[in-house]
């Protein structure tokens, strides 16, 4: 299985994220997918290389044009106020506000644009972000040129950004934007499996009209975990797609017996859709040791889901996502990868 990296990523490192009512080290580091690419290279999984540029296009087809221009001078404006730290929001529009008025100040795009003050922004945030979309879509390439599988190690996340927002340590959707990259080069149907512990609300909200790309999302319990306001079980999609979004709601302390059963009966769904492609938003912070997530999935386990997903037989696409126990991350996503190259 062909792996993509890009060293850019590095040029994103956030410092802090307000969490819990404090400021705190940013879970979400470069060292992540360090350790993943390590691992990759240890088992000989198969052969690194580099992302080629796309371009804006890919991108414009996910995110609304006036979000993509924030992301891209975000940091400009922000330094220019003589400000050298992280940029966070600290003031957003709820309702009986004006949600669709875009404001002029950096403050005010900041909370316009986001979700949540855990996604700082950098000097370097945009390319790494632009960079980690590459990573996606040459990975979506791969696939499309006949790789049963290739494994996109995107840094940053992707998978809580939706058209016009960010939060969750995404920017640019990475998962939506290949598979809106596959359906535009001819895939008339692509599913999109989420296995991170936190909800993919970004992913969801992208492709909640639609009936070309079914989302199916196993994750913990939005009425207690992050992402908080989407995520429950009766959210199926609306107009055309209703019925083309699936979520798995779990509580906390779901181990991998019970976290099995939704993946198989997911699995079964996305045979009766039928889609050309597969791709998977992989997170591992269902892990027993994360430290931000309420799961107790164990290291070995990894390879029972690889193994799952393979079963399936459709071409697929691996975008790394969350996990933050970051000395077994490596470990965890790579099990996944292995899982699926070892069935055949």
């Amino acid at each position: 299985m062909i792996t993509v990296y890009s060293e850019l990523h590095k040029l994103h490192h956030g410092r802090g994220e307000w969490m819990a009512g404090q400021l705190v080290p940013v879970f979400e580091m470069p060292r992540r997918a360090e350790i993943i690419l390590s691992r990759v290279q240890e088992v000989r999984l198969g052969e690194v290389i580099g992302p080629q540029e796309f371009g804006l296009d890919p991108i414009l087809r996910v995110h609304s044009p006036n979000y993509v221009r924030f992301l891209q001078t975000a940091w400009a404006e922000w330094s220019k106020l003589g400000r050298t730290h992280d940029a966070l929001p600290y003031a957003w529009p709820v309702r009986r506000m004006n949600q669709g008025l875009e404001p002029q100040q950096i403050d005010a795009r900041l909370g316009f644009f986001s979700f949540d003050a855990a996604s700082p922004i950098t000097p370097g945030t945009w390319t790494a972000v632009a960079s980690s979309a590459n990573v996606a879509l040459t990975a979506a390439e791969q696939v499309r040129g006949g790789s049963r599988a290739a494994f996109a190690l995107c840094r940053p996340p992707g998978h809580h950004a939706a058209q016009d927002y960010m939060g969750g340590y995404c920017f640019l959707n990475n998962a939506a934007i290949a598979a809106q990259y596959l359906r535009d080069q001819g895939a008339e149907r692509v599913a999109i499996l989420d296995v991170d512990y936190h909800h993919g609300n970004g992913t969801q909200a992208i492709f909640y009209p639609r009936a070309d790309v079914l989302v199916v999302n196993l994750h913990a319990d939005p009425r207690v975990e992050y992402p908080y306001f989407l995520g429950h079980a009766d959210e199926r999609g609306e107009g055309a797609g209703e019925g083309y979004t699936l979520n798995y709601p779990m509580p906390w302390g779901t181990e991998f017996p019970a976290w099995m059963e939704r993946l198989e009966h997911a699995c079964r769904q996305i045979q009766a859709y039928g889609p050309e492609v597969l791709v998977v938003s992989l997170g591992v912070d269902t892990f027993r040791g994360d430290p931000i997530s309420q799961f107790r999935l164990e290291s070995p386990d990894y390879l029972r889901v690889g193994e799952r997903i393979a079963r399936l037989g459709r071409p697929t696409l691996f975008v790394m996502e969350g996990g933050y126990a970051v000395e077994e991350i490596g470990l965890n996503a790579v099990n996944v990868l292995q899982g699926f190259e070892d069935t055949a």
